[in-house]
């Protein structure tokens, strides 16, 4: 569990983050949305430790990160798994030895356990036969499931995904959105998702914080978020046809 209490960053005089209190369950899919420019990344990367808050506290499963030391913030770090938004794959390496990366980062088992484990959660994201191949070979959908099975090929008790379905198709997008739920369930992780794709909070939305002008505007479920009569949230929601018409056919009773 991540727990955040009265969170804030500023950056040259404006404030980013303004007091943001949020809990993330563990073994569910945590996301976080919102419009461009309401604070979702500077938030993340509070949580990462790439910024350090104004004020405020994050606290991994009890333990406050603003009072780590350096070597336990390291070992906090091994803990987590990162799913980028461009998949953020190495060129030079195979597809193989982009999983195995973390765990000849982070680890110290040996090569032939490194390489067991990386066809381990290969084959579970349904990638086989493609250990060999480079990320340019591959499609973008294969590309972001190699990223996911990199990003918890070290076991990590906490995942974070930023825009995971950036530049994916609809139909690719819904795979990877049910990955990253049926892992989170499976390992039992704490997974924070920072997204802006309605389709996703659709799909695997178990707990949703909206986000708006560096504040918290309004915190449930995605059956729950099509109820709301919260201006912001139906703003942000109902802004594409497609969900236009959803609340009109909820509306109607359909």
């Amino acid at each position: 569990m991540i727990e955040i209490n009265a969170l804030r960053k500023s950056f040259n005089g404006e404030e980013i983050l303004k007091g943001i209190d949020a809990t993330f369950q563990k073994g569910k899919t945590n996301m976080i949305i919102g419009a461009s420019g309401s604070g979702k990344s500077v938030w993340l990367k509070n949580m990462l430790g790439l910024f350090e808050p104004d004020s405020g506290e994050i606290i991994y499963a009890g333990e406050r990160l603003n009072d780590m030391n350096i070597e336990r913030k390291s070992d906090l770090r091994k803990e987590m798994g990162m799913l980028f938004q461009h998949s953020a794959l190495f060129d030079s390496m195979t597809i193989e030895e982009n999983v195995m990366f973390p765990l000849r980062m982070f680890s110290k088992i040996k090569l032939a356990e490194r390489r067991e484990r990386a066809n381990e959660i290969l084959e579970r994201v349904n990638l086989v036969n493609l250990n060999h191949k480079m990320p340019s070979e591959i499609s973008g959908g294969q590309q972001k499931r190699v990223a996911l099975a990199r990003a918890v090929a070290n076991n990590p008790n906490y995942l974070f995904c930023d825009e995971p379905n950036s530049g994916l198709d609809p139909k690719t997008a819904t795979v990877i959105d049910q990955l990253i739920q049926e892992i989170t369930h499976e390992r039992n992780i704490t997974t924070v998702i920072i997204s802006h794709d309605m389709n996703s909070v659709m799909e695997i939305g178990e707990t949703i914080v909206f986000l708006k002008d560096g504040h918290i505007a309004w915190e449930g479920t995605n059956q729950e978020i099509f109820k709301t009569d919260n201006e912001a949230v139906t703003d942000f929601v109902y802004s594409s046809d497609l969900f236009k018409k959803v609340r009109i056919a909820q509306n109607e009773g359909f």
